[in-house]
């Protein structure tokens, strides 16, 4: 891990990583509309983004929503001492090798040191290997369950959950 980079994204390297998002996704819609709607909110400083570059290579990401705004179902997931995570995503060939949860480390000491007390992210009911993954993360106390929707139309069922800092 010594070329291994941990940090707050820029907007050249938003653009490098959800332009390779939407080339590999199977439904580029939804994903070409995140992408504009995520650089939207970095701008006005709605969100944070972290990044981790290998050998200059973005490999995983996360990103904090740190304003009611631009979370679905926002009550209890984010405020002022409250940030709402999404987006946990690893290049497969860089997936299990401990990557991301040096990248996790990196952003909640960021943002602890940013005065957050808390942070909460959400899941898909299915989403059985995300869900224990969380759970070893510390991601234990539940706190509803809901719907989210794609700006495609597509409803999902998915449970929150949090984390005191």
């Amino acid at each position: 891990m010594d070329n291994y980079v941990c940090k707050i994204a820029t907007l050249e390297e938003m653009n490098t990583k959800w332009d390779y998002e939407i080339d590999h996704a199977e439904d580029k819609n939804n994903w070409i509309i995140w992408k504009k709607e995520n650089i939207d909110r970095f701008k006005k400083g709605l969100i944070i983004p972290y990044y981790g570059l290998l050998n200059g290579q973005i490999i995983c990401e996360c990103t904090a929503m740190i304003n009611s705004s631009v979370v679905q179902n926002a009550k209890g997931l984010v405020d002022d001492k409250t940030a709402y995570l999404s987006a946990f995503r690893t290049i497969l060939e860089y997936q299990g090798q401990g990557y991301f949860s040096k990248l996790f480390k990196y952003m909640l000491e960021d943002l602890k040191n940013k005065g957050y007390k808390k942070v909460t992210l959400g899941v898909e009911p299915e989403e059985k290997k995300n869900k224990e993954i969380y759970f070893k993360y510390g991601f234990n106390e539940h706190i509803k369950d809901s719907k989210e929707v794609y700006p495609d139309g597509t409803e999902i069922n998915v449970e929150y959950y949090g984390k005191y800092l």
